[in-house]
């Protein structure tokens, strides 16, 4: 009896202790800002700015959407306008991972615009991606078989970065070589006795 005293004082301080808050205090947001997530894109906003969309806002914008997803499947010029529209956010929510994956669509089916776009995009990196020099150099070169000026500009540039990106992995797994050799011959400067830990 005296060990279920404590517990049942426990359980009901428990209990009150949820009970402090008044009605208005429990309905009261508990951070000023919201997380708002937009595609891949998410932010933080302050709560009086933020509003909720249930529904599309403008229905004859997600049919005409549809329409052209449609026309893109079959056609590279209309995968590389969707993926244009993508990049700028024109007509639909702007979306960088989907206008890549536009383009690249676009630029497989041999459209020469997207071919010079991703290019162009890998060899300067573009939002959270960083550059590729190796795709840029495959993309530029399609371009440029296609007699894009520009994509034979930036070739020589794409080509170098390759370069430079082999030559800085090479030196990176050279370093990493090495430093296997000297961590399994370093000696330790302190050893296990009898009386415990002890210098050599």
């Amino acid at each position: 009896m005296r060990l279920l005293a404590p517990t049942f004082s426990l359980a009901a301080l428990a209990l009150t202790a949820c009970a402090v808050q008044t009605p208005q205090e429990q309905l009261a947001p508990a951070s000023p800002t919201v997380r708002l997530c937009e595609g891949n894109n998410c932010s933080e906003l302050p709560r009086n700015v933020a509003t909720f969309r249930g529904e599309p806002v403008n229905s004859e914008a997600e049919r005409r959407l549809a329409a052209l997803v449609q026309k893109a499947e079959a056609d590279p010029r209309a995968a590389y306008d969707l993926g244009l529209r993508y990049l700028r956010g024109d007509g639909v929510e702007r979306n960088s991972y989907q206008a890549i994956e536009w383009m690249r669509k676009a630029g497989d089916a041999g459209n020469g615009q997207a071919q010079f776009a991703l290019g162009r995009l890998y060899l300067l990196g573009f939002e959270e991606m960083g550059p590729d020099p190796a795709e840029a150099e495959a993309w530029l070169s399609r371009a440029a078989a296609k007699g894009f000026k520009e994509a034979k500009r930036l070739l020589p540039q794409a080509q170098a970065a390759k370069q430079n990106a082999h030559a800085r992995y090479q030196a990176i797994e050279d370093e990493r070589k090495s430093w296997n050799g000297w961590y399994v011959g370093a000696p330790y400067y302190m050893v296990w006795g009898s009386s415990g830990w002890y210098y050599r």
